[in-house]
């Protein structure tokens, strides 16, 4: 078996789909955070209104995995990260709404 075809399923997908971006935040987290603890940079945020576009910078990075599992014709995987996406996009949408 192929190494591709080892991870070409739906969870590797979703589960790609959520660490990225998991990822992604603490990277930022550590870049930006100016000596301040994890608690008191999401206050920060929060207090701040720009909890949607933190959001939105961490998921960005899905749409690279997602071209890269669809080049390398991992279907499967594509449709995991496509669908964990759509959930991140459904939570953007309803904190913008209330």
């Amino acid at each position: 078996m192929k190494l591709i075809e080892k991870y070409d399923n739906l969870l590797s997908g979703i589960v790609s789909g959520i660490l990225l971006p998991l990822l992604v935040g603490l990277i930022t987290f550590a870049f930006t955070s100016r000596g301040k603890g994890l608690l008191a940079y999401l206050e920060r945020i929060v207090d701040a209104n720009i909890m949607t576009h933190a959001i939105t910078l961490c998921v960005f990075p899905n749409v690279l995995i997602f071209l890269l599992f669809n080049r390398f014709d991992m279907l499967r995987a594509t449709r995991g990260v496509l669908a964990v996406t759509i959930a991140w996009a459904a939570i953007v949408f309803s904190i913008k709404l209330f």
